[in-house]
């Protein structure tokens, strides 16, 4: 059972009241001379939610968050984080956010206990007793040096630091990187009991399937700009049909857009039907759907197809139309039923 599915609600996102927002940006732009990090990014992170960022490396994740926290100065746009303007009173946001860098460094010469009784004096929010929690959770030795710490150790003593401070934002980047699977599981338990204590997540990874069980939405970064958002509720209803047409005879060399041929009642419901050129076992079909998939199976069972396979869309297809330069009309035609695209959740 993914470690979500006791924390969601049943009822559409749509049908709920909109919680403040603590993470608000309207057209916020950081330049480094001719180059653009970030591109007029606009977004909103409600109270109380957990929200994904995702982008491959160099996409503007971190300037995005140095942004927010002040360490950076806008370029041109705005932002504001639990009521505070980063480039007014950088200050104010920072007592009130935990926040994890990708690139974590801590003392080398202190014990672990030392680090967390430091850095619980240095916030203004610290609870060294929650950290110490944290720490033992994680099966963190505190008496080690940070110098003679494994990789792995280091990241555990950096995340006991951050969970912390009860703060209203946390913000993590890449909060799993160099832990075994059993651990990453441990963070992702915190993660979103984090949520259910009433606390605002901002959580970047490049592992899909931890924005999947976490997040309630995401947004995607590419090349500096804010390229989607994605609401994780309407996620879980789309699905991709695969399977086989059988050849007709009829010489094609061409992938077809059938689009126009599906029921109107449907409509809404298809993003895609297409059939690709001939091949042996005869065409590929790719359908896929949004919303319930109830109402589309009898128009599918007309369609007289073989070896159907339907799954999950997931974020994987949505990060590759992102990403990877595939449309979300350009269906990959290499991979026939049986043989589909990796599962979501390995790193991009």
């Amino acid at each position: 059972m993914p470690l979500s599915s006791q924390s969601r609600t049943v009822a559409s996102s749509a049908d709920l009241p909109l919680p403040a927002s603590i993470v608000a940006t309207s057209q916020l732009t950081k330049c480094y001379g001719d180059f653009e990090a970030l591109k007029q990014c606009t977004l909103d992170v409600s109270e109380g939610e957990i929200f994904g960022l995702l982008g491959p490396n160099g996409a503007g994740k971190t300037t995005l968050i140095r942004l927010l926290l002040g360490y950076l100065h806008v370029t041109s746009g705005s932002c504001r984080v639990a009521g505070f303007d980063p480039e007014e009173d950088s200050v104010a946001v920072r007592a009130r956010v935990a926040y994890l860098p990708g690139d974590a460094r801590l003392p080398r010469h202190m014990r672990g206990r030392g680090v967390l009784e430091f850095f619980s004096q240095m916030h203004p929010q610290g609870n060294l007793s929650r950290a110490l929690e944290v720490a033992e959770r994680l099966e963190l030795d505190l008496s080690r040096r940070v110098a003679f710490m494994s990789t792995g150790m280091r990241q555990k003593l950096a995340l006991a630091v951050v969970f912390g401070p009860r703060t209203p934002l946390l913000i993590l980047d890449e909060p799993t990187a160099n832990l075994d699977p059993t651990v990453r599981g441990e963070v992702l338990k915190l993660v979103l009991a984090e949520r259910e204590a009433g606390r605002t997540v901002m959580f970047s990874s490049h592992v899909l399937s931890e924005i999947e069980q976490t997040c309630d939405r995401v947004a995607f970064l590419r090349k500096g700009e804010l390229a989607r958002k994605l609401v994780m509720e309407d996620l879980f209803q789309r699905h991709r049909l695969t399977a086989w047409l059988p050849d007709t005879g009829a010489p094609t060399n061409d992938t077809d857009d059938l689009r126009n041929e599906v029921p109107e009642e449907l409509s809404s419901r298809i993003e895609r039907y297409q059939v690709g050129p001939s091949g042996p076992h005869g065409r590929n079909v790719c359908i896929d759907t949004a919303g319930d998939l109830a109402p589309t199976l009898g128009w599918i069972a007309s369609l007289n197809l073989e070896h159907v396979r339907i799954e999950p869309l997931g974020l994987h297809s949505v990060y590759e139309s992102v990403h990877l330069g595939r449309g979300d009309q350009d269906p990959d035609w290499a991979h026939a039923p049986g043989s589909m695209p990796a599962t979501p959740g390995v790193s991009s």
